[in-house]
C-alpha cells in the first residue's frame, strides 16, 4: 500500500520564490477565504506581521523585515487586499474593517501558525489594532506606526468629515466617491505618488504659508496643494518605481476603497464602541504627521485605550512615512519591544 503524500508546508508552498528587490526574503501567496493574499517574508522564529498602509505595499516593510530577521524572528509582510499581487474584489464593500481582519487572522494560520505579532503603519495600524481587538487570541500583541489607536465611537464618520474644512472638501470625503480620486490619480500614477509622498514626509514638508493637501477646494484636486520639489531623503528613483508600477498595474480603486469602508466600519464594529486594546503594545510616530498632531487626544487616551502600552515615542522631525523615513530607530524600537515581549511569555 503506498504511503500517503505528504503534507505541504509553508516551505514547500509551489508559489515560493526568491525576491529580487529583497536580498534573503521569499515571496509567496496564500490561499485564503477572502482570496489570495501576496505577502514577502524572511526569518525564523515568533510570527510579526507587519501591515501597511496607503498608498503602499509589502515594499514599505523592507527595512524592518531583514531587522526583524536579524532579531530572531519569523516576519511576513503582505500586500492588503487590493494592492499588489492580492486579491482585488470588485465590490466596495468588500474592503470593509471585518474583512481585512480576517484576511490578516486567515494569514497567520495559512503560514501554519496560531498566534502572531501585528504591525500596523497609516491604514494598516487600525486594521492592526481592529485585528487584536477582534481576535485577541491570534495577535497576541500589537505596533502601532503613525495613526494612534482610537476605539469605535462619536457619529457616523462621514457626517464628522463632512464638517470639517468649511467651503473646502477634507480629503477622506474627497475619496468616497468611487471614479473620482481614480481619474485623478491614474492618468499620471508615478506623478500623483510622487507629490503624495514628498507631502507628508518630514523632510520635504509644505511651507508654512502652503495649504497642504489635506483639505481641496471646490473645482480642485489635491494634487493642486502638493509641494513641489526634490523626492524626500527615504525614496529614491528606484523605489518609486516598485510603486508605480504596481498602482499603475492594478489602478487605485482596491486601495482607495478602504476610505469608502468608514460608516460599514462603525455600523459593523458597534458591539466594540469604546473598547481597549488590551494586549502588550506599541505606539511610534513622527512629530511632523498631521496623524500625530490632529490625534493627540487619541495619544493622551493610551492609559485608558491601550492600558497595555509600553511607550508611546514621537520622533521629532519625522514625518509620515515613519520606518522608510527613521528605518534605523523605527527599527531598534520595534526589536527592543519585542525582546522585552519575549522575556516577560512564559516559555514551553
Amino acid at each position: 500500500m503506498p504511503e500517503p503524500a505528504p503534507v505541504p508546508t509553508p516551505s514547500a508552498d509551489r508559489t515560493a520564490r526568491p525576491s529580487a528587490l529583497l536580498p534573503g526574503a521569499t515571496h509567496r501567496i496564500l490561499d485564503v477565504p477572502g482570496g489570495r493574499i501576496h505577502c514577502v517574508e524572511q526569518g525564523t522564529g515568533p510570527l510579526v506581521l507587519p501591515v501597511h498602509g496607503f498608498p503602499e505595499s509589502w515594499y514599505s516593510w523592507r527595512h524592518q523585515l531583514p531587522a526583524l530577521a536579524a532579531a530572531g524572528h519569523r516576519a511576513v509582510a503582505i500586500d492588503v487586499r487590493g494592492y499588489g499581487r492580492s486579491s482585488a474584489p470588485a465590490a466596495a464593500d468588500a474592503y470593509r474593517m471585518l474583512a481585512h481582519v480576517a484576511d490578516n487572522t486567515a494569514v497567520v494560520h495559512a503560514l501554519g501558525e496560531e498566534t502572531a505579532t501585528v504591525v500596523g503603519h497609516d491604514w494598516g495600524s487600525p486594521i492592526a489594532a481592529n485585528s487584536a481587538l477582534l481576535r485577541p487570541d491570534v495577535f497576541t500583541a500589537v505596533a502601532l506606526l503613525s495613526v494612534p489607536y482610537t476605539p469605535r465611537g462619536g457619529p457616523r464618520p462621514t457626517d464628522g468629515f463632512a464638517g470639517i474644512g468649511g467651503e473646502e472638501e477634507f480629503y477622506v470625503s474627497y475619496f468616497q466617491t468611487p471614479g473620482r480620486a481614480e481619474a485623478e490619480i491614474e492618468p499620471d500614477v508615478r506623478g500623483w505618488l510622487t507629490g503624495f509622498y514628498t507631502a507628508l514626509s518630514g523632510d520635504t514638508p509644505a511651507s508654512e504659508d502652503h495649504p497642504g493637501p489635506f483639505f481641496v477646494p471646490p473645482g480642485a484636486r489635491m494634487a493642486d496643494r502638493f509641494p513641489g520639489g526634490p523626492l524626500p531623503g527615504w525614496l529614491d528613483e528606484r523605489d518609486l518605481d516598485v510603486y508605480a508600477e504596481e498602482f499603475e498595474r492594478t489602478g487605485l480603486a482596491g486601495a482607495l476603497n478602504r476610505y469608502r469602508n468608514v460608516d460599514r466600519d462603525w455600523e459593523d464594529l458597534a458591539a466594540w464602541d469604546g473598547v481597549p486594546v488590551t494586549q502588550p503594545s506599541i505606539f511610534i510616530g513622527g512629530a511632523l504627521d498631521a496623524s500625530t498632531t490632529w490625534m493627540s487626544d487619541a495619544i493622551a487616551a493610551y492609559p485608558r485605550t491601550l492600558p497595555g502600552l509600553s511607550a508611546a515615542h514621537v520622533l521629532e522631525g519625522c514625518g509620515h512615512w515613519i520606518q522608510q523615513e527613521r528605518p534605523d530607530e523605527v527599527n531598534r524600537l520595534l526589536t527592543d519591544w519585542l525582546h522585552g515581549l519575549r522575556r516577560t511569555t512564559p516559555g514551553p
